[in-house]
């Protein structure tokens, strides 16, 4: 690394007893911040999503350091440890497996009981998927909502779809290969295939796809090559025109009957979404009866 360049990211303090929540790479290994590359140098030990990807990231940079496992399944308990551990003055980097910690991968909750033990927490900006997949979305991508992951299961997946149809941003979601052919066609059904879709698969790697169609021709689009099924997905789809419906039901009647319905016996669910939003309480219930039979 060209010593000018490091230098940038030396002259900035860095506090001991400080977690450093890392951005590390998508895909390619060159999407690396030259400050990135400096904390993981300086910090005493690394937590990692999985530390035998993180070895082999880090191997690359020439960076040599111990490495503390904290995933989804022991954040808990990694948290306390590591904890103690910046109570003693130590300073901690996490990384995720890929782009930035805590955006649907592990380091959320790490992060809560830093900050709940009264220390420092550094964010240092990296690679993110979602923003990646924005940036070359262009001018219908105003606001956002960042969704994630949908469930998997058919009915959760279309009653959390049917929250999000009233909502005039883009929605943004990130899925498997092995579910991306029925959630593209679930969006499709619950949102409407006129809608714009934008399908970011494998960004910054070797056989990166990005592909704009309309919501009801993405299916076909995943379909005509089993290559595009393969990889990690981003999706963005835009978000519904700012208009009622001949019901009278606006698009936040329909986003809190969604919500109220999965939680809620029809008749309840219509009544209170009526109550809260001032829609028309006969056209709810047939909505909520729709939704309940989705």
């Amino acid at each position: 690394m060209d010593e000018r360049l490091m230098s940038l990211a030396e002259g900035q303090h860095y506090p001991a007893g400080t977690l450093y929540v890392v951005a590390t790479p998508l895909g390619n290994t060159a999407d690396i911040t030259v400050r990135a590359l400096h904390i993981l140098g300086m910090v005493d030990a690394i937590a990692c999503e999985d530390t035998r990807n993180s070895a082999q990231l880090l191997q690359r940079y020439g960076i040599d350091k111990p490495l503390i496992a904290a995933h989804q399944h022991n954040e808990n308990e990694a948290a306390t440890r590591l904890v103690e551990r910046l109570r003693g003055g130590e300073r901690i980097a996490y990384i995720s497996d890929a782009g930035t910690p805590g955006i649907s991968d592990p380091g959320a909750r790490l992060v809560d009981a830093v900050r709940a033990a009264g220390l420092g927490v550094v964010p240092v900006p990296g690679a993110s998927a979602v923003i990646t997949l924005l940036s070359a979305a262009g001018a219908w991508v105003e606001t956002f909502t960042f969704v994630g992951f949908l469930p998997s299961k058919a009915q959760q997946r279309a009653q959390a779809i049917a929250a999000l149809a009233g909502s005039t941003s883009a929605q943004v979601f990130y899925e498997a290969p092995h579910r991306i052919v029925e959630t593209v066609a679930a969006l499709a059904e619950g949102l409407g295939g006129a809608r714009r879709l934008l399908i970011g698969r494998e960004l910054t790697k070797r056989f990166e796809d990005i592909h704009e169609c309309a919501l009801s021709e993405g299916v076909a689009w995943l379909k005509a090559d089993a290559n595009r099924q393969r990889g990690e997905f981003v999706l963005a789809v835009s978000g519904a025109a700012a208009s009622a419906s001949d019901d009278g039901v606006d698009a936040e009647a329909q986003r809190v009957l969604a919500l109220l319905v999965a939680e809620l016996p029809t008749k309840s669910a219509a009544k209170l979404a009526a109550a809260i939003t001032g829609a028309p309480k006969n056209a709810l219930y047939e909505r909520a009866l729709a939704l309940k039979n989705a």
